[in-house]
């Protein structure tokens, strides 16, 4: 009985020993594989405004915790809302795990809508993790007489914004046309700060970004009261702007409030990082967890900290599961949304 107990014991060790080997000698394979090795960080956007300032931090600090401590350099490639660095990441970028990219977190939904130039598969990404949500709010200068939303229902606002694709145009030109609101887009500003600068010169009278936008760029904007925040993009309200209404909040009836929570849904994507579809998945699994640890640095929630940005991480796992759910949108709300902003 106990030479056949101890034959148990040593087998029951040997398929242990049998199990444990491969991931150890899988997680050295992956440190060989990044070590001296220099990953990019694509991101779908100009330098300075916040997707930069967030992708060039992941960039950062993310190397130290691969395995194998590889350099990551960011590279800037704008245009088409981010369509061009999502087109290029999903089409052309090597797919071996040496590719990062923050584009547009409305990929997703864009997608759906049948948007002209979208040729990728967003569900194939592989989703590395969100930093943040990405609350965008509706302001205007506190000069503009218009002081809350109800407002814009009778007088027609100008706005700044970028590519017809991009979430400045997407969210208040959705809104616009589900509610009544009478925003009118100023098209052709290249970034936020482009727009926010136009803003200053009377050129507009407001824009749609992120939070951490204004937080970044003019962070005495909100605090001195220099601009009227209208309407929030959100599920829920944020921490800063508890008296701003979200915008399913303003819906008239089940339908309208349906489609604006799928469009507010994009902002529970928010700031994140994803990598080029068919990549090994050891390698994803190694970027996933760097990420992770990532977002524990004190060194990198200091950087953020300084730079006025928020940090609300959510796990690659969630965060793929969370685009999949995006892209599962029943059809009929599609073509709701298709009907009243048509991006083709």
């Amino acid at each position: 009985m106990a030479l056949h107990g101890s034959r148990g014991q040593i087998a029951a060790a040997a398929m242990g020993l049998a199990v444990a080997l491969p991931s150890a000698a899988q997680a050295q394979s992956i440190e060989e594989f990044y070590r001296g090795k220099q990953l990019n960080m694509v991101i779908g956007y100009p330098t300075g405004g916040s997707n930069d300032i967030y992708a060039r931090a992941v960039a950062r600090h993310i190397g130290k915790h691969i395995p194998g401590h590889p350099t990551v350099i960011p590279r800037n490639m704008p245009g088409g809302g981010s369509l061009v660095a999502a087109n290029h990441v999903f089409n052309v970028a090597p797919r071996d795990g040496t590719t990062l990219s923050l584009i547009a977190p409305t990929i997703p939904l864009e997608e759906r809508l049948g948007v002209p130039n979208v040729k990728l598969k967003s569900a194939a990404f592989n989703w590395i993790g969100r930093v943040a949500p990405s609350v965008n709010m509706t302001f205007v200068m506190a000069t503009v007489p218009v002081k809350t939303v109800q407002d814009t229902f009778k007088r027609e606002i100008l706005l700044g914004a970028s590519a017809r694709s991009s979430t400045v145009a997407i969210y208040p030109a959705v809104f616009a046309n589900v509610t009544g609101a009478k925003f009118k887009l100023v098209m052709g500003y290249p970034s936020s700060t482009a727009s926010m600068l136009a803003m200053e010169r009377g050129e507009v009278e407001g824009h749609s970004t992120s939070i951490e936008v204004v937080r970044a760029t003019h962070p005495e904007w909100l605090p001195e009261k220099k601009i009227t925040p209208l309407v929030q993009y959100a599920l829920k309200r944020h921490p800063e702007l508890p008296d701003v209404p979200m915008t399913w909040e303003l819906a008239r009836n089940d339908d309208d409030r349906q489609i604006l929570r799928i469009v507010a849904n994009a902002t529970e994507v928010g700031k994140m990082i994803l990598s080029t579809p068919d990549t090994p998945a050891d390698r994803i699994q190694a970027l996933r967890r760097a990420f992770d640890a990532t977002m524990k640095d004190p060194a990198f929630q200091a950087e953020l900290k300084s730079q006025r940005v928020e940090l609300g991480p959510m796990p690659g796992e969630e965060l793929q599961k969370l685009v999949v759910e995006l892209g599962a949108v029943s059809p009929a709300i599609i073509d709701k949304v298709k009907a009243i902003y048509p991006l083709n």
